[in-house]
């Protein structure tokens, strides 16, 4: 074990490494940021946590920039799972699933979703905000990003399955966090002591600024921007788990998770929509949103153009028997494109819905192929579900396909996630387009268009300045578009270094100063993933763009 040389921290039962490759290995996640710290600890369970938070509680004073970044799978595609002193990473010890029934289930941070979800579906459960990540993602991720997908359309996001956390607060203490109304909330309001003392903060907080706080929720279906203060209090239930889902480690270090489960449908049925342009696609999805379906997600032709271009790679995902048989029902669907040549459809959609009885999702997707039919669009029903394996993997496996195999130049993910209301992309989407096209991107498109939540790619050169400099300039528009139509610059994948410093041109100077109060609340040394959200700048997120790949 590589001890840093100048933090010394005796009670620590784990590993704490500074050596090169180690360090090298955390500077960077699934962002287009690097930031080299200074020390990576590996705790073995909650009680090293602790005492990692009342090291840096304890230095903070002569060390103002000690500070502690929670991570996970390191998957995090807007920077925050790296940081310029102490990574806390839960991938090696915390990986234990708990019992799983009806009631729910527990798990901690370090565990795969992929590990995850057999345990559940041996139940006849599912936990259904799992973002499309999903075969290399960890829960302590989508929990700390407020994570949806590919069924947030029906089910809505991670916020909604947390039924209570345990979590390393700023005292260094282990507390249990859970919904509290009537008695309950009484009895922890007159408690004289640090987790009292933020039920009582918050509580007046966010009484006090009632109006202005429903005022300014955001008007579209999901969003992971700022902290989620509309949903914490609603009156007679004061529910601390609101803001702690989706703050990305500000306010504390997530240990453990009691998650609620649905019951999983046991049959799917999908419409797979070829589309040779991409002027109605606004129109196409206002179209399809009264059929209720449970997914409607997207991937555009650069996407499919890579994933043919690229196909050898699914072998490590999918394993050599479902990949051999995924190949082999690519045929009539490359059949099916000839129509396009030669160019690739623009975009395909993948309109899915689940239910009990096959009658009822048959009819649903005769209603798909009534709705669609005025429109220019090639239709084709899903036959089984080896039919629709292809589509999946391909919107699934789209930005870690590209993050692995584009070599000259890199995916940049920095209008990654935005949303607006799905009325307005008629309008929305060819000024999008404009920009995009005006500054020259190359970029990939994938999504939940049912949501109107887009996660844009552009693949770019970042050892070239002048490629560089695109990025403000194209970040600053979007934003303004995106704030324009009366929509939020995250769904789901959260502020981190790339969006936390816009927050003030979406939301009113009210609503800023109760998030810097919620987080002084909850962390007023900033001991916790500094840089991130409230607390981030955007020149220092620029001078940690990566240069090097």
């Amino acid at each position: 074990m590589a001890q840093h040389q100048s933090i010394q921290i005796p009670s620590f039962k784990g590993e704490l490494l500074n050596d090169a490759p180690t360090l090298d290995k955390y500077s960077h996640d699934a962002s287009l940021f690097e930031i080299r710290p200074q020390l990576v600890a590996f705790p073995k369970n909650a009680e090293d946590i602790s005492t990692l938070v009342k090291y840096v509680k304890a230095h903070k004073r002569n060390n103002p920039d000690l500070s502690l970044t929670a991570r996970s799978g390191g998957t995090d595609m807007s920077g925050g799972a790296i940081n310029d002193s102490i990574i806390v990473t839960l991938e090696r010890y915390f990986k234990k699933i708990g019992p799983v029934s009806k009631t729910g289930a527990t798990v901690e941070p370090g565990v795969y979703y992929r590990d995850f979800e057999p345990k559940t579906l041996s139940k006849g459960l599912l936990f259904p905000s799992y973002p499309a990540s999903r075969e290399i993602c960890m829960m302590g991720g989508i929990i700390n990003n407020n994570s949806g997908g590919e069924k947030s359309l029906v089910y809505g996001k991670t916020e909604r399955y947390v039924k209570q956390l345990k979590v390393i607060l700023s005292d260094g203490e282990e507390h249990t966090i859970k919904p509290l109304s009537n008695e309950k909330l009484q009895k922890k309001l007159a408690e004289d002591s640090f987790e009292g003392r933020i039920h009582k903060k918050v509580l007046r907080l966010l009484e006090k600024n009632q109006d202005v706080i429903a005022r300014s929720k955001p008007v579209v279906s999901k969003n992971s921007t700022g902290y989620n203060i509309w949903d914490a209090w609603d009156g007679k239930t004061l529910d601390l788990t609101k803001l702690l889902v989706g703050a990305q480690g500000t306010l504390g270090i997530t240990t453990q998770a009691t998650l609620r489960l649905v019951a999983a449908k046991p049959l799917s049925g999908m419409m797979v929509v070829l589309m040779p342009s991409l002027k109605n696609l606004g129109n196409i999805i206002n179209a399809l949103l009264p059929l209720q379906a449970t997914s409607i997600e997207s991937f555009d032709e650069h996407t499919l153009k890579f994933a043919l271009r690229f196909f050898y790679s699914f072998r490590t995902t999918l394993g050599w028997k479902r990949f051999i048989m995924l190949g082999l029902s690519f045929i009539p669907v490359l059949n099916k494109m000839l129509r396009f040549l030669p160019h690739f459809p623009k975009m395909i959609l993948l309109v899915e819905f689940e239910g009990k009885r096959q009658s009822e999702i048959d009819a649903k997707i005769d209603a798909v192929e009534h709705a669609l039919r005025k429109f220019d669009v090639t239709m084709e029903r899903a036959r089984d579900k080896h039919h629709e394996e292809k589509f999946w993997v391909m919107r699934r496996e789209s930005f870690n396909l590209l993050r692995k195999n584009i070599k000259r130049k890199h995916a940049a993910p920095f209008i990654d996630d935005l949303i607006v209301p799905p009325p307005n992309l008629p309008e929305f989407l060819p000024k999008l387009y404009q920009i995009l096209d005006r500054h020259k991107l190359l970029y990939t498109i994938a999504g939940h268009m049912g949501d109107g939540n887009f996660h844009i790619i552009p693949l770019m050169d970042l050892t070239k300045l002048r490629e560089r400099n695109k990025i403000s300039a194209v970040l600053q528009e979007v934003t303004d578009l995106v704030v324009k139509y009366k929509g939020s610059l995250s769904g789901e994948h959260n502020d981190g270094l790339v969006r936390g410093p816009f927050l003030d041109q979406m939301y009113p100077s009210k609503v800023i100063e109760i998030f810097s109060q919620i987080k002084t609340i909850f962390d007023p040394q900033n001991i916790f993933n500094p840089h991130k959200k409230i607390t981030s700048d955007w020149s220092y997120s620029e001078q940690h763009i990566r240069k090097k790949f």
